[in-house]
């Protein structure tokens, strides 16, 4: 499918497919949404903690690199797994301008690295963050008991419903600790059913910019 890099309305850049009408991140603001969605209703549940993180849809590592960023300045020691199957190219990497809208020229080194760095394996980027990228499907996903928090940034429903399936969701509700969080920018009703089926507890929180609403889920014990 052709593929676009376009500018979102916060001035950060994302990756658009042009067949699907379809965004890695939010056209209101990539950096936006990504902080909103997983860093205010996410990460900072986990001030002062070790926390492990799982991003479904690793994509442009943007949300990945905002963690990084993030947690040194809430004390955190960070375990990261990406898990995404089709990676973007090296041409649409130097495309991503994260780096100088998030002002962070000195952590340049580690957002390539992010990048380049080899596929299943576990990598320092920092004394306080550990990085391991999985190439493969998410109903590939089988980890148990594994991780306090997860990222779910799937493509949409609208294009992707299959992703957003209760099945999808067990595999989510499974590979969290108990009391762990999900939190996904998504606010459909099928969702939260299929949420909800699985055992999460969830709420409805104010969504980022452009979007009214989103949901955060927790695995009850």
């Amino acid at each position: 499918m052709e593929r676009e890099i376009i500018q979102t309305l916060d001035g950060s850049t994302t990756i658009q497919i042009k067949e699907w009408d379809e965004c890695y991140h939010s056209k209101h603001g990539a950096i936006q949404e990504a902080q909103h969605v997983f860093i205010k209703n996410g990460l900072s549940l986990f001030q002062n903690s070790d926390v492990s993180i799982l991003e479904i849809g690793f994509g442009t590592g943007l949300n990945a690199f905002i963690t990084f960023l993030e947690g040194r300045k809430l004390n955190q020691s960070i375990k990261y797994v990406g898990v995404e199957a089709y990676p973007i190219s090296a041409e649409e990497l130097v495309s991503m301008n994260y780096v100088d809208e998030l002002n962070a020229t000195d952590e340049k080194e580690q957002f390539e690295k992010m990048h380049q760095c080899d596929w299943e394996e576990e990598i320092v980027l920092s004394d306080d963050f550990l990085l391991t990228k999985r190439k493969q499907l998410f109903e590939e996903i089988g980890d148990l008991n594994q991780f306090d928090l997860i990222y779910f940034d799937a493509f949409g429903y609208r294009v992707q419903p299959e992703l957003w399936s209760t099945a999808i969701f067990k595999k989510m509700y499974d590979a969290l600790k108990d009391n762990g969080v999900l939190v996904t920018y998504a606010a459909r009703g099928v969702v939260k059913r299929s949420m909800i089926e699985v055992g999460f507890t969830v709420e409805k929180l104010a969504g980022p910019p452009g979007k009214r609403e989103m949901f955060r889920a927790r695995k009850s014990q």
